[in-house]
């Protein structure tokens, strides 16, 4: 009878090195990428940028299934890459700048990072909270918007930013699903989204913990307000992270056109304030049609961002961008935008009210002042 011990043996000891080997391996591998935006003008002619930098424009986001390009831009961003971005600690982040026809400028830094969930904890909480990206990236996009002005329409003398942090994990040690990830290190991810060094609450965590959505059992995103927390391959995260950089950049945009509203509206209110005399009403016409182009220049704007990427048949990306642009707060801002539209028409029309009753007036008046004159005539003429 052949003797098994020595292959049993060998079996056991292979077991052992690939148990080893885990064991010595880094427990998550993945990059952190940073995401800054600034609202720089109201368009930016793609064609004539790319004529004067040496860019690409970026490519169709690749899906996680199967699927004949369900997901794509309408205009597909420009993208070039920047310097790397050294950090006092001795990070070294690799960028690139984003062009977008609706005025956006997204600066994207990555950093790939190897170690345990004790680090990465750590290095959310500092990244988050301690360490000033938009500064960063304030200064690239004023040295590139020197080259790239002649592209740029209605510029805007002020910026509005967004930032937002994803920590995409690709690799953990122990090779877990979703559930099991979720069961083990809920309160670590919970932290990581929320930029936290302390131990969040259970009710807190739980909160966070809401906001996640998988497509394959092994895949995980756990989306927050400032943060997102994906375990994914590279190109599982590409969608994920390209919607949630669109996400925001909608947010920048919603937050503009509401502070455009915002001051023409307190225009409008403090006009109306100071009377509506005969003259008032009658000047009423030029702030009408003022208001009126504002309202229809901010209607096309906002159709123009709104309508930026599409979702024509992939459900999976409309409910991870619905996920994305709810935690940021896109609607909130959306509604607020559609109300001071709905303000700015119910203004405009009254001041057209306004303007249309001292017209009124006033050709009445030159009615009953021709009659007058003609009666006048009249009678003098008329012998006694």
């Amino acid at each position: 009878m052949p003797d098994l011990r020595p292959a049993a043996a060998s079996v056991h000891s292979e077991e052992a090195e690939r148990r080893d080997e885990r064991l010595q391996a880094p427990a998550l591998t993945g990059t952190v990428f940073v995401l800054i935006q600034f609202d720089v003008c109201e368009e930016i002619k793609l064609a004539r940028l790319s004529e004067i930098i040496s860019a690409r424009a970026l490519s169709q986001p690749s899906m996680k299934h199967p699927a004949p390009g369900y997901i794509r831009y309408q205009r597909p961003p420009i993208m070039e890459p920047i310097e790397p971005l050294v950090l006092e600690t001795g990070e070294r982040l690799h960028g690139e700048i984003k062009y977008y026809d609706y005025g956006v400028i997204s600066v994207v830094f990555q950093l790939p990072f190897t170690g345990d969930w004790e680090t990465l904890v750590r290095l959310a909480s500092r990244w988050v909270w301690d360490i000033d990206f938009s500064a960063h990236a304030s200064r690239i996009v004023k040295q590139r918007l020197e080259r790239a002005a002649p592209a740029l329409v209605k510029p805007y003398k002020e910026w509005l930013s967004e930032d937002y942090f994803v920590f995409h994990v690709r690799e953990i040690a122990e090779l877990p699903t979703a559930i099991e990830l979720l069961q083990r290190q809920g309160p670590l991810v919970a932290q990581i989204v929320r930029g936290e060094h302390t131990r969040l609450a259970e009710s807190e965590s739980n909160e966070v913990l809401q906001s996640r959505i998988s497509f394959y059992p092994n895949d995980l995103a756990v989306i927050g307000w400032n943060a997102a927390f994906l375990y994914d391959t590279v190109a599982g995260a590409e969608m994920a992270i390209q919607l949630l950089e669109y996400a925001n950049s909608q947010l920048l945009e919603f937050r503009h056109y509401d502070e455009l509203l915002t001051l023409e509206l307190e225009s409008v209110y403090t006009s109306l304030e100071q009377g509506t005399g005969f003259f008032r009403r009658w000047r009423m016409a030029r702030s009408a049609s003022a208001l009126y182009s504002r309202l229809l220049e901010v209607m096309e704007l906002t159709e123009h961002a709104d309508n930026a990427i599409k979702f024509l048949s992939d459900m999976f990306a409309a409910r991870l961008y619905r996920l994305a642009a709810a935690k940021v707060g896109v609607p909130d801002y959306k509604n607020l935008v559609t109300q001071k539209l709905n303000t700015a028409g119910d203004l405009y029309r009254f001041m057209v009210d306004q303007f249309n009753q001292s017209r009124a007036f006033v050709l009445e008046s030159a009615v009953v002042i021709i009659l007058v004159i003609e009666l006048i005539f009249l009678f003098r003429g008329k012998p006694f």
